[in-house]
C-alpha cells in the first residue's frame, strides 16, 4: 500500500495525473486498476484492524 502511494506521488511529480487517467485509464496505463487495488488493500487493513481490536464494521 505504501509502495502504491509512493509510486502515485512519483507520477504526480513527473508530470501530474490527469483525472481521466485516474478515474478511467486505458488498459495499458500505469494507473489501470490502481483505484480498485488500493481500495481492496485499504479494506483489508480496516478489516484486520477490526479483527485485532475485536470490533465490528
Amino acid at each position: 500500500m505504501v509502495k502504491m502511494q509512493k509510486d502515485f506521488i512519483a507520477q504526480e511529480h513527473q508530470g501530474g495525473v490527469d483525472p481521466k487517467d485516474y478515474f478511467a485509464p486505458e488498459n495499458d496505463h500505469p494507473l489501470s486498476g490502481f483505484r480498485e487495488s488500493y481500495a481492496d488493500l485499504a479494506t483489508q487493513v480496516v478489516d484486520l484492524a477490526h479483527e485485532e481490536k475485536g470490533s465490528k464494521r
